[in-house]
């Protein structure tokens, strides 16, 4: 599966890292310089919450140097342990040596380099102050012999340049952390290739075989899943795979569980620590948070309203597959407590005054952040939250029996049910065919597949299932080619490249598949789910979202996306059984 990746990695899109590294190295398009970023927030240097995203590089300008140190162009082959800069004097060979240290194999028996400018601070200026905060410190050696070794102050940082007299197995190592120093000893670099080469095809080695039609996409997936790891620090008390290190840095809950969907194939304790890195924060309400990053925890945003902020309930639903692979009564009762306050948290915040049923109190608590449904104002009593409700409450249903709990196991049975009921009196609308999301006791007049979110329970009248069905089926609303829009077609406030307003979601298709499974509607289960595997495949990479109209990622969609890769991970093994 490692050589299906050969320069399928396009490091202008994607960073090259590895497995637990929050080093991110890309490479300028069109030229030959490359840049370091950091997958951290470094909440010190800025609290915004999205202050990261515009951070400069770490390290820019990265050049290669010959003998004289001119810079060098190359050309560059790509794979998930190496890259290769090929070069008129010869190949320089770049690795993961561990995840602070990069490791920079020289062409033997030369004098070659590199130059870069490292930023070593960042500046902060209020009204009345000033002040300067280091950013990570960056420490080289090497097993050769410098020719060269200057650093010059520049605004900001220094600019460095080394040049190395090369021996058959040269080593420059480039470390960055928190700390002065690199590590003791320098490995030849052939040892730190290999070393590299061999972490990779154990990670490929675990996962299933898959049809040969799915295999390059899926061994791209199993390399997006490894390569947004990132160990544990601070905050982040358990090895974790953030959405993209290429844009969002930090663990968002709802991933995280779609996360360990996939995980679960490979390692199920990995798979777990997914959702214990969630319950290891909770509120003393029993609120869980919407994002853990290394310095802390995102509770409450004041963006496009202030309030506090989660995500959608679907632990214990995805705690129930990970314990369906591999089996473990003692994660069950681990988690059992804490998720049974987190459902009982979501029935606290109702203020609508729409007895039993749960509410959205903003909008980034439901993850469809700029969705239609939101648009009226909030709070919303919305379909997909109570539909998710009700399946962590079958789910929870299913541990307790597991635990040997049978009362709690019929109660929670029975309040599925009950909640369920209460959607069909509540918010289904008989006029239209589906169900409403109500804001202050009112319709919100919008059609978007989460308006047909019950049909994920099982448990509707025959009829109501049908003309929800029929909405699904509609070519003009849902179906089709590419499929599922996040709005209807045709509806007025359908837009194909906006977010969460029309583009489809590997993660929502997903879920209409559970769906249309367990409805026992298998035949239209597999034309979703065929369609959302060609969806992925058919372009380079593994994006956020995708344009219905063109099946192409909107110019805002985020590359090399965790639970993309992770739907379609389950989705080429269920299509290969």
């Amino acid at each position: 599966m490692y050589n299906l990746l050969r320069n399928k990695i396009d490091i202008t899109q994607v960073p090259f890292s590895d497995r637990g590294s929050r080093l991110l190295i890309f490479k300028h398009k069109d030229e030959s310089r490359l840049y370091l970023k950091l997958a951290e927030r470094l909440a010190s240097l800025d609290p915004a919450l999205e202050a990261h995203v515009q951070r400069p590089p770490f390290i820019r300008d990265l050049c290669l140097l010959g003998p004289d140190g001119e810079v060098l162009g190359f050309s560059l082959d790509t794979s998930p342990a190496l890259l290769e800069l090929k070069t008129n004097v010869g190949t320089f060979e770049l690795a993961f040596q561990d995840e602070s240290t990069l490791a920079f194999g020289l062409p033997a028996d030369s004098t070659t380099g590199i130059k870069f400018i490292v930023e070593t601070e960042r500046y902060r200026v209020t009204e009345s102050s000033g002040e300067s905060h280091p950013v990570r410190i960056a420490s080289y050696a090497t097993n050769g012999v410098f020719v060269k070794n200057k650093t010059t102050p520049t605004n900001g940082g220094e600019i460095v340049e080394i040049l190395v007299r090369s021996n058959e197995d040269c080593t420059l190592q480039l470390r960055i952390s928190e700390v002065v120093g690199t590590k003791n000893g320098i490995a030849p670099f052939s040892s730190i290739r290999a070393a590299a080469l061999a972490r990779w095809q154990a990670w490929f080695e675990k996962a299933p075989p898959v049809a040969e039609q799915y295999r390059g996409s899926y061994a791209y997936a199993w390399w997006v899943l490894a390569n947004n790891m990132v160990s544990p620090l601070g905050h982040i008390k358990y090895e974790a795979a953030m959405p993209t290190k290429a844009k969002y840095i930090g663990l968002w809950l709802w991933d995280s569980a779609l996360h360990a969907i996939a995980l679960r194939h490979i390692d199920p304790q990995l798979a777990r620590d997914q959702i214990r890195v969630f319950l290891e924060h909770q509120l003393p309400d029993g609120m869980l948070p919407d994002v853990v990053f290394d310095e802390g925890v995102v509770t409450e945003i004041d963006h496009p309203i202030h309030a506090r902020v989660t995500k959608p309930p679907i632990l214990a639903w995805a705690a129930l597959k990970i314990h369906q692979t591999a089996p473990d009564l003692d994660f069950l009762r681990e988690i059992y407590l804490p998720l049974t306050r987190w459902n009982a948290w979501w029935f606290d915040q109702s203020e609508e005054g729409i007895h039993g049923l749960a509410q959205y109190n903003h909008p980034y608590s439901s993850g469809l952040d700029d969705n239609p449904l939101w648009d009226e104002g909030m709070p919303v009593v919305s379909p997909d939250l109570n539909t998710y409700l009700c399946l962590q409450m079958k789910a929870l249903a299913q541990i307790a029996a597991a635990l040997g709990l049978e009362t709690e196991a019929a109660r929670w049975k029975a309040r599925s049910e009950e909640l369920v009921r209460l959607m069909v009196e509540k918010l289904w609308d008989e006029e239209s065919g589906v169900f409403r999301a109500l804001h202050n006791g009112k319709p919100v007049p919008v059609l978007t597949p989460f308006n047909l979110y019950p049909l994920w329970t099982g448990d509707l009248p025959p009829e109501i299932k049908n003309r929800l069905l029929e909405h699904l089926r509609n070519p003009d609303e849902f179906w089709g080619e590419r499929m599922l829009p996040t709005v209807a077609r045709n509806d007025p406030k359908y837009s194909p490249e906006r977010m969460w307003r029309g583009p489809i979601w590997a993660n929502i298709n997903y879920f209409f598949i559970e769906a249309l499974t367990v409805t026992d509607l298998q035949g239209a289960a597999t034309e979703l789910r065929d369609a959302t595997l060609k969806l992925i495949m058919n372009t380079n990479g593994i994006y956020e979202y995708y344009n219905p109209e063109t099946g192409q990622p909107p110019i805002t969609a985020a590359p090399m996306f965790a639970w993309s890769a992770a739907v379609f991970i389950d989705l080429a093994i269920r299509a290969s059984l």
